[in-house]
């Protein structure tokens, strides 16, 4: 190779190298623009904010701010201000993970295609936040808020701002019943009748933690304090949430059956407010099945009355609103059943004995024409029962006599023969008895009468298990 060839070929090779120095040159730089950054890159104070609006894949929306937030498409609707200025907290301090500055091409981080597109409107401006892809390898998301920078977040503005209008609408709130003085029923389907709470009144009671009353007939009636304060529990954590109309008119609201409700409810209720301040207030509700499906329902009761339709879980559509609140809303099956067992029934005591067990001191008992007396002494795990003179064994009689409880609530009065009969001697310094008698009632029932006043049906196999321990205890 001669002189001019060899310095071809040097000449090339250094060409290359420069070439090859350049390029990686290019590309050091390149990677010294992705930066670790961990610092905040967007400050938009929240009480700063004059107006927002976002547009999502499914949905665009928009609000300002005029004294309270407004919904720019409909100032009728009700705008839950605190859930909106929750949801721009996120920009008050806005933090990125890594910068990528000057980018070249804003396609390959999703930008020029955003997901999602954030508009935030101060005195000083309008701020555009764009969210691009969802970068897997880092789980983080790509977003840019206009400086000329692309931003990888660890949290992801579109985990809030891929709410809906009804995640920003201020719902009727139902209170925490913690301190209750009085509840009223009434309604289409329901009788209409008051429980006061009363916390002393042993004149109407035979159980201390009675403190729910009800006027029926004329006499103060005791209710089970646990089923009442069960439907509270069920009406506090209502959750009214999935929304009907938000501004219903008046034929919406006859459309749902609510300008004659199946049943409103009414508390009054002492609550707390945020200083701690005691306060009493009053909430009301409404409730009502659609009307259409309620008369197709009740025209075809008896036709579809088979065991296969017993067994099938009916599906019941229903509304409720709030006291005079224009917003109405859908009501799931389960709750709208539950809020429906209301009566004097549903919350009165199920046990067909009007006191505890605990309570009674003698039992005296008719059985097939002879009698016979069991008492007691002692309390909880202490407590024996005894026959004579000797102490009974078994459980079985104070079980059997405990298990007692009401099938159905009647006044029909006995025709047929008395299974058992019952004379209960209460605990105390006045001599209290309570009259028992189960009469037989059909093949599988049995009538309760106490203190001569019809009450209940009781499984007869019930009553035949108390018949049973009771032989037991006389025949052993």
């Amino acid at each position: 190779m001669n002189r001019s060839k060899r310095l071809g070929v040097l000449l090339g090779v250094l060409a290359a190298v420069c070439l090859l120095i350049f390029v990686l040159s290019r590309y050091q730089q390149r990677q010294e623009d992705i930066q670790t950054s961990g610092e905040t890159v967007l400050e938009i104070p929240v009480d700063s904010v004059q107006a927002v609006s976002w547009e999502n894949e499914t949905q665009s929306l928009a609000f300002h701010k005029d004294e309270s937030w407004v919904y720019d498409e409909d100032e009728a609707f009700p705008v839950d201000g605190e859930k909106l200025e929750e949801m721009l907290d996120l920009f008050s301090q806005f933090g990125a993970a890594f910068i990528i500055e000057s980018p070249e091409d804003l396609g390959q981080y999703g930008l020029d295609d955003p997901v999602c597109t954030i508009q935030i409107e101060t005195e000083e401006g309008t701020t555009e936040i764009l969210l691009g892809d969802y970068s897997t390898m880092d789980s983080q998301r790509y977003v840019s808020i206009g400086d000329g920078n692309v931003y990888l977040v660890t949290q992801d503005p579109l985990d809030t701002f891929d709410a809906e209008l009804k995640d920003v609408i201020l719902n009727d709130e139902v209170p925490q019943f913690e301190e209750v003085s009085q509840i009223d029923f009434s309604g289409s389907e329901e009788e209409n009748y008051q429980i006061q709470k009363q916390e002393d009144n042993t004149a109407d009671t035979y159980r201390e933690e009675d403190i729910y009353f009800t006027q029926q007939d004329g006499q103060n009636q005791p209710l089970d304090t646990d089923k009442v304060e069960d439907y509270l529990d069920t009406l506090s954590a209502l959750g009214l949430t999935d929304y009907l109309s938000y501004n219903a008119t008046e034929e919406e609201i006859a459309d749902c059956g609510l300008d004659d409700p199946d049943l409103t409810v009414q508390v009054a209720y002492t609550g707390q407010d945020e200083e701690g301040e005691s306060f009493e207030d009053t909430f009301v509700l409404h409730i009502s099945r659609d009307p259409e499906e309620k008369a197709r329902a009740e025209s075809e009761e008896e036709a579809e009355s088979s065991s296969q339709d017993e067994e099938e879980e009916e599906e019941i559509t229903a509304y409720a609103r709030v006291g005079d609140s224009q917003i109405l809303y859908h009501l799931d099956s389960d709750s709208y059943q539950a809020l429906m067992e209301s009566s004097f029934d549903d919350l009165r005591h199920s046990q067909m004995l009007p006191a505890d067990l605990d309570q009674i001191r003698q039992v005296d008992i008719q059985l097939e024409d002879e009698s016979y007396t069991i008492t007691a002494q002692g309390e909880g795990e202490d407590r024996t029962y005894q026959y004579g003179e000797e102490e009974l064994k078994s459980e079985d009689f104070p079980d059997a006599l405990e298990a007692l409880s009401a099938d159905t609530f009647t006044d029909e009065e006995p025709g047929e023969k008395l299974e058992i009969g019952l004379t209960l001697y209460l605990e105390g310094e006045e001599d209290t008895r309570i009259q028992v008698n189960l009469y037989r009632c059909g093949g599988s029932d049995c009538l309760a009468v106490v203190d001569g006043e019809p009450l209940c049906l009781v499984k007869r196999s019930s009553v035949m298990d108390l018949v049973e321990a009771v032989n037991a205890i006389v025949l052993n």
